[in-house]
This record gives structure tokens, C-alpha cells and sequence, in this order.
């Protein structure tokens, strides 16, 4: 009986885990859909590298103070995904100098498709359900895309970009339970920041004007879209499967629709309202009744 009963309050315990890295990661693309139209009015004066190579150290900044106890391990892991996420944000805001900010957002969002491709490429196993799921969204993201005309080089450093995220996603699933989550995001801030300046540095001295002018916003999104977000999402794929978050990330570009229609005027027509309705009911489809996959990585957790 009292196993029974200890079984039963961990299982309430996981279930809590895993409801509150739902709304973690909700509020993750909550943030990520803020950054599209900032970033988008700021790419004709501030160059794609340095916009980066600015957010990633303010980011950085912010936890610095984790980096006293490092180790082999933890500095091996955090500088890979430091890589990883270097190279998502470096191609999605090249690509977002010649397509539009919400366009951007839901060709990034392809990723729910890739992720799960990813994963059974090594084995993994998914449901019905999580498969339908991720078609619907990505039918949606398609009607979304599309609406904004042929394909271009944008596009294709977007879908670059689309193919980083979901092997962040992938690799962060694996790494992050083995670490403290702080120390975990300082070595990526870290690193990220690092190959940003190296990218940036012939042109920060020529673009400390555009900087200065632009410094509030740059400010916002080192901490509110890059610093925040890299944290919550480290927590929430602790308890969220990898499959689960990419199909939650969807709403990014939800989101940006949103805000890019408040901030540029962008509008979708009915075809990207389609498409927009479309991901959401994936995403909460993907959610009812879902059943979080186990490991032996999950268990030792």
C-alpha cells in the first residue's frame, strides 16, 4: 500500500513537472514571437552579426556568475550547444534581411516535422497521435509560408535555420538533465557569445551609432528573448519530450504573426489565418491525453 501510494504522489509530481515545462515553453515562444518585428526593424542599420554578437554578451552577462564551477563535461555539453545555437540564430537573421518577420517565423517552425524525423533516425519511438499532430502543424506552417510567394535565398537560410533548432531541441533533451541548469546556460551564452564577437568584430567599430541608437531594444531582447528564454527552455526539456516542445514551439510564430502585425503592419489573409488555426490545434491536439515518453535518462531524473 505504501508503495502503491508513493508510486501514485510520483506520478502527481512528474505530472506537475511536466504541465508546469508546458507553460515554460509557452512562454518561451511568447518572447521568441516578440523578437521577429524588433529584429526585423533593426536589420537594415545593424548588421545580422552584430545584432548577435550584442544580445549574445548582454545574455551572457546576465550569468556569469555560474561560471565558477566548471567541468570537462559540462564545458564539452554547453559549448556544443553553444555552437548549435549560434548557428540557428545566425542563419535565421541573415535569412530575415530579405523575408518578412512573421514569414520568418513559421518557415523556423518547420522544425516540429524535423524533430521527430530526427528522433526516430535514432531510434526513438512516437505515437499516432504526436505524427498527426506534427502533419497538421506543419500543413499549417506550409499554408502560412506560402502566402508570402516563391521560395528565395531568405528561405533557405530560414530552413537552415529550421534544421539548428530541432537539433538544439534533439541535443538539448539529451544534456540538460545530466547538469545544472544555470551553470549549463552560462557555458552557451558563453560560447555563443564568443563566436559572435568573432563574427562581428569588423564591424562593430563602424556600427557603434546604429548600437547606441537601437540600445533599448538590443537590451530587451539580449535579456527578455535571448537570456530568458535559453533558461526556461533548459528547465522545461528536463520534463518535456524533445517530439512534445518542437510541437509547443509552433506557437512561435503564432506569436510573431501577432506582435509583427502590431509593430509592422504586417497582416496574414485567410489563407495564414488558415494556417495559424492549423497550428494550434496541433499543438493543443498534441497535448490531450499525451503520455510523456520515458528513457532511462528520465528515470534517473
Amino acid at each position: 500500500m505504501i508503495s502503491g501510494l508513493q508510486a501514485h504522489e510520483r506520478a502527481k509530481q512528474e505530472k506537475a513537472k511536466h504541465s508546469r515545462g508546458i507553460l515554460l515553453l509557452i512562454l518561451t515562444t511568447v518572447l521568441w514571437g516578440t523578437s521577429f518585428p524588433l529584429l526585423k526593424q533593426m536589420i537594415g542599420d545593424v548588421s545580422p552579426a552584430v545584432i548577435l554578437a550584442v544580445r549574445s554578451t548582454i545574455a551572457a552577462a546576465v550569468f556569469t556568475p555560474w561560471l565558477r564551477k566548471l567541468d570537462t563535461a559540462l564545458l564539452r555539453d554547453g559549448a556544443l550547444l553553444g555552437v548549435l545555437y549560434f548557428a540557428e540564430c545566425a542563419t535565421a537573421l541573415l535569412g530575415l534581411e530579405t523575408i518578412s518577420a512573421n514569414r520568418s517565423a513559421f518557415i523556423i517552425s518547420f522544425n516540429v516535422i524535423l524533430v521527430p524525423i530526427f528522433a526516430v533516425c535514432f531510434g526513438k519511438k512516437l505515437s499516432l497521435q504526436v505524427v498527426c499532430a506534427a502533419g497538421m502543424a506543419i500543413a499549417g506552417i506550409g499554408i502560412l509560408s506560402w502566402e508570402g510567394g516563391g521560395w528565395n535565398h531568405g528561405d533557405w537560410l530560414t530552413l537552415g535555420c529550421a534544421i539548428g533548432v530541432a537539433t538544439y531541441i534533439l541535443t538539448l533533451g539529451v544534456l540538460s538533465p545530466r547538469h545544472a541548469t544555470l551553470p549549463l546556460v552560462a557555458v552557451q551564452l558563453g560560447v555563443m557569445s564568443l563566436l559572435s564577437l568573432v563574427w562581428a568584430a569588423p564591424q562593430l567599430a563602424e556600427q557603434l551609432a546604429a548600437i547606441a541608437q537601437y540600445s533599448n531594444t538590443l537590451l530587451y531582447i539580449g535579456l527578455a528573448v535571448t537570456a530568458t528564454p535559453i533558461w526556461t527552455q533548459t528547465i522545461a526539456q528536463r520534463c518535456v519530450a524533445a517530439h512534445e516542445a518542437a510541437l509547443i514551439y509552433t506557437l512561435e510564430p503564432v506569436f510573431a504573426a501577432i506582435f509583427s502585425f502590431g509593430l509592422l503592419g504586417e497582416q496574414l489573409g485567410v489563407r495564414g489565418m488558415i494556417g495559424a488555426a492549423l497550428v494550434l490545434t496541433a499543438t493543443f491536439w498534441s497535448q490531450q491525453k499525451s503520455k510523456v515518453s520515458k528513457n532511462p535518462e528520465d528515470e534517473a531524473r
